[in-house]
């Protein structure tokens, strides 16, 4: 059940979750993750969703590339040249959007063998959430389970 708006208001309450993330009690907020995280995720189908699919790529690090490549019967080089390219922080992500992998129901092809990046994803259960901001408040347009964390840490620590 992903609440109606949330891509609308998660872009309007950018700086207020800026401001959560840069001057909230860290310690309070990176305690409360992993409840905030599994409550977020009791109410969101990311099946329903698939935007983190839709709208970029994980990094696909030598092991993934290996694991992956061997699942699909490929050659690794026949692998990263297919699917792969290097961005400009010198790692490799997919070529296109969205993901080679998802299906039309947003299911994944290589779920059981998907990149870490792919696992931890949205990280609303790793200090992730808090150290890196910028990363954090993109996902917060993303995914709505991120949002939802965000808006319930907001709450905790009277951000408005």
């Amino acid at each position: 059940m992903i609440p109606e708006n949330w891509l609308k208001e998660s872009k309007e309450k950018q700086k207020v979750f800026k401001r959560l993330l840069e001057f909230g009690n860290k310690n309070r907020m990176l305690n409360a993750l992993p409840d905030l995280h599994e409550e977020a995720f009791k109410n969101i189908d990311c099946l329903e969703c698939g935007n983190c699919c839709k709208s970029y790529s994980p990094r696909f690090k030598q092991p993934d590339i290996k694991r992956i490549s061997k699942v699909l019967g490929m050659k690794e080089g026949d692998f990263a040249s297919r699917y792969l390219r290097m961005d400009q922080d010198g790692d490799y992500v997919v070529k296109s959007s969205p993901c080679p992998f998802l299906e039309e129901n947003n299911m994944c092809q290589i779920y059981e063998d998907r990149p870490s990046d792919c696992r931890r994803y949205p990280y609303t259960d790793e200090d992730v959430l808090i150290k890196r901001v910028a990363l954090t408040l993109k996902n917060s347009t993303v995914c709505p389970a991120t949002f939802m964390v965000l808006q319930q840490l907001a709450k905790m620590e009277g951000v408005k």
